[in-house]
């Protein structure tokens, strides 16, 4: 039953993301040459929620779907670590024009060539999973 709702969401979610135009190449090709606001708005409104959510998690001290108490691990704050990984998330990004989220959304809607994308994402992330020991953290 929780798989059907995790897909239910997650079907809502790429329609959201497809009528929102946050999966267009287009939308972010404008975001990057910082000729449009939409991009950012979208962007912007999601960093809001989620600080909001967080915190009302750590306030209220709301549970998982398991019943199970939601830690949040503090991280060591040094610039290199959110520089180095926001250029290359960032380069990543631009070079396919679709950040991770919208990827899956479009092959919902027939842009199979994303599909290359995908296996790309999938092969850095199994990199970084080999080299994460030897990358500054």
């Amino acid at each position: 039953m929780r798989t059907l709702i995790y897909l239910f969401i997650g079907i809502l979610f790429g329609i959201t993301m497809f009528k929102s135009e946050a999966a267009s190449w287009f939308r972010i090709y404008e975001m990057f040459k910082f000729e449009s606001f939409h991009m950012y708005g979208i962007i912007g409104s999601a960093l809001a929620i989620g600080i909001i959510v967080v915190q009302m998690i750590k306030r209220f001290k709301i549970k998982s779907f398991y019943g199970e108490e939601i830690n949040f691990n503090t991280k060591e704050k040094t610039l290199s670590r959110y520089i180095i990984g926001g250029i290359i998330f960032g380069l990543g990004w631009a070079l396919a024009g679709a950040c991770p989220g919208p990827m899956f959304t479009l092959i919902g809607v027939g842009y199979f060539p994303i599909i290359i994308v995908i296996i790309s994402s999938i092969i850095g992330t199994f990199i970084y999973g080999l080299l994460r020991d030897k990358l500054p953290h």
